[in-house]
């Protein structure tokens, strides 16, 4: 994997072959954040990263500058790896935090300007998350969740849906409350 834009582009990160991730492709990484970039100046954005994986999501915002990035990972090998490879590249407002990310929404008090969840595809409990981030109120004003999700599922029909993506076999649902 590597980080598509910002202070570290181009910088290639290489996994952990005992790792069991799914990393979000660079293909629909570099979409994603060219929708984030003509949008928002996420240089002073606080971002949530549920089930952080190897933390790719992570290391992007953190390229880009965010204010703070707090990445929510269960696996204790996956911790291990973010925080040696966030050390390594000095993404000192990276915070890996290792919890399962339903417990941690039910204990955070932090408002994020992005919450991005990248579950397992097979995650049946998948399509709580918007409303459990929503719900626990962690979103500031304007603040949008964004979830990754294979094509089977749909979340057009959402009461706060904003939008939908898909890069290849990645899929986005941009979800946001309305004032």
């Amino acid at each position: 994997m590597r980080i598509i834009c910002g202070a570290y582009k181009g910088k290639t990160i290489v996994t952990d072959h005992k790792l069991s991730v799914r990393p979000t492709t660079d293909f629909a990484k570099e979409g994603l954040f060219n929708i984030l970039s003509s949008r928002y100046d996420i240089s002073s954005f606080d971002v949530l990263d549920l089930f952080s994986g190897s933390g790719s999501i992570s290391y992007e915002f953190a390229s880009r500058g965010c204010h703070n990035i707090h990445a929510v990972e269960i696996e204790p090998r996956h911790v291990a790896f973010i925080r040696a490879t966030a050390g390594k590249l000095g993404f000192s407002r990276m915070r890996v935090i290792r919890d399962d990310a339903f417990h941690f929404l039910s204990i955070c008090r932090v408002r994020y300007d992005i919450v991005f969840a990248d579950p397992p595809y097979d995650m049946p409990r998948l399509k709580e998350i918007p409303d459990l981030i929503l719900g626990y109120d962690l979103l500031k004003p304007d603040g949008i969740i964004i979830l990754e999700h294979s094509k089977r599922d749909g979340f057009i029909s959402h009461e706060h849906f904003l939008e939908h993506r898909n890069y290849g076999n990645v899929h986005f649902s941009f979800f946001k409350r309305e004032k």
